[in-house]
């Protein structure tokens, strides 16, 4: 197959938190779940002036019923259309297999997600350095998690394990695998806190950086308090640069259609227009939120040197 031939400011994980670390916001890492629904999170980036990561994992593909060829064509399709120019990175999340990695990686994506964490630490190890060497030889960026995040919806992740990443071991992991970015356990949880409360450990995460330069991720931002998210990010010496989001978009569409049950990605595309374009509307509003209170990226997209037309 022809290599996809990807506009200038489509770029890696790494050229992304490169840039936020260094000035101390996070981009927002949202997941569309449907295919009609990354338009609205693309706009949402283009008119806050946000760089955006669109994002989608090996078990959102299997409930929602997408490939990642179908998910990667939509969204060069709508980047182009809608004239998007802010940074943008197509990323792959929790992923166990590499075929699913390479397919990926055919279809466009700039940056994967290898969740090992599972697996005991020279196992997890192992896993992640042959994903970092299949990628990196692609120009592509990986992520991988240390430390197991805990999960209430059961979407992205099949278990609801949780382990706080110790930061010898990310030392440890970082040497060894060569990793862009590293997802770690420090007090959330994907899915909506219904019970627990979410909390951060900013010592820890203090810690893992002292000990590691490596690019820190913090999974399920969906639900926890915006200063509780910005202390995360401006730690001194360097915090959290990307922030998956998830649920809250799930959430916002479906409250605005009427409905309690998720859909498949063929029952989103098959809803009436006009339903759609108010689901759209519900989503692309919670990003702008989540970039304007959330994250500090609003207007951030500048700091990149991108000049597209």
């Amino acid at each position: 197959m022809t290599a996809i031939k990807k506009p200038q400011n489509v770029i890696t994980l790494k050229q992304a938190l490169e840039v936020a670390e260094r000035h101390k916001f996070a981009v927002g890492s949202f997941s569309p779940r449907y295919t009609p629904v990354i338009a609205p999170v693309l706009l949402a980036g283009q008119e806050t002036q946000s760089p955006l990561i669109v994002q989608i994992s090996e078990k959102e593909l299997d409930r929602y019923g997408i490939m990642p060829q179908e998910f990667g064509d939509e969204f060069y399709s709508r980047a182009a259309s809608l004239g998007i120019t802010v940074p943008l990175v197509l990323h792959l999340d929790h992923t166990k297999r590499l075929s699913v990695i390479a397919a990926a990686i055919e279809a466009g994506f700039t940056s994967v997600m290898i969740d090992a964490s599972e697996m005991a630490l020279q196992d997890n190890i192992a896993a992640t350095k042959e994903v970092v060497e299949y990628a990196h030889a692609r120009g592509v960026s990986v992520e991988a998690e240390l430390g197991m995040i805990g999960t209430t919806d059961f979407i992205e992740t099949d278990k609801d394990e949780e382990m706080y990443t110790d930061p010898e071991e990310a030392r440890t992991f970082a040497e060894a695998t060569g990793v862009d970015a590293l997802a770690v356990s420090c007090g959330t949880a994907h899915g909506v806190y219904r019970v627990r409360e979410p909390k951060i450990d900013y010592a820890r995460l203090a810690a893992i950086r002292s000990l590691t330069p490596v690019h820190l991720v913090l999974h399920g931002g969906s639900g926890v308090p915006e200063q509780m998210m910005k202390n995360a990010i401006e730690l001194p010496d360097g915090g959290v640069s990307k922030v998956n989001i998830a649920t809250d978009l799930e959430l916002s569409l479906l409250a605005t259609l009427g409905r309690r049950e998720r859909m498949t990605n063929a029952e989103c595309r098959a809803l009436p227009a006009g339903q759609l374009e108010l689901g759209r509307a519900a989503v692309k509003q919670t990003v702008a939120d989540k970039i304007n209170h959330f994250l500090g990226s609003r207007g951030q997209a500048g700091r990149f040197g991108l000049h597209t037309v």
